[in-house]
């Protein structure tokens, strides 16, 4: 069962309030990330191509995972719950919070391509930091305390035992760390059969 609360009950009937709760989940809520082209399909040789794109949720921060803490507490009676009044009471911070993700200088996205794993900045989206997809084997995924009412968490890229990059608060991360994965694994499956056929000739 969801940790999310239920709208109506939250609202307790007064339709104002129903509006205001809706609102601001739409906008807390986690994005889902966006499928973009099938790996493969385009050599890393020709050009380089976006396979999917994440987006980090407002769980990524320290105020975002302080309030997912405080919104898990069920500590109450009835419908009446801790975590509940503080939704309703901190929803205006909350907004502000994913709002200011969003303002032109600091609008971030991960990205997978068929070359690497990027963090890309800004409106032009610029490359800020990448991992190449040779350069890591597993992708671990952290949950810190508070990211799990955003169903986020942490994307740790490990070569062996060294941490090669870190993506801070994705959004639904699991579907992206498969891809990160199976885009790799594609990689590395054709440069394998490059280098033996090279040394076959």
């Amino acid at each position: 069962m969801s940790d999310r609360p239920d709208v109506s009950s939250v609202a307790f009937g007064n339709p104002i309030r129903i509006v205001y709760l809706k609102l601001g989940l739409f906008f807390m809520k986690t994005q889902e990330p966006e499928l973009q082209s099938i790996a493969g399909v385009t050599p890393p040789c020709t050009a380089e191509v976006p396979v999917m794109t994440a987006w980090p949720s407002v769980g990524g921060t320290g105020l975002g995972q302080f309030l997912g803490r405080i919104y898990r507490i069920q500590t109450g009676f009835g419908i009446i719950r801790v975590g509940r009044l503080a939704l309703l009471l901190t929803m205006p911070i909350g907004l502000m919070l994913y709002l200011s993700m969003r303002l032109p200088w600091a609008i971030c996205r991960f990205q997978v391509t068929n070359r690497r794993v990027t963090v890309n900045k800004g409106v032009r989206a610029a490359v800020e930091r990448f991992v190449e997809l040779e350069r890591f084997d597993t992708v671990e995924l952290v949950v810190q305390p508070g990211q799990e009412w955003f169903d986020c968490g942490d994307l740790v890229f490990r070569n062996g035992a060294v941490e090669t990059l870190r993506l801070i608060g994705v959004s639904r991360p699991e579907p992206f760390r498969r891809v990160c994965l199976e885009v790799r694994q594609s990689y590395v499956g054709v440069r394998e059969t490059l280098e033996q056929s090279s040394g076959a000739a």
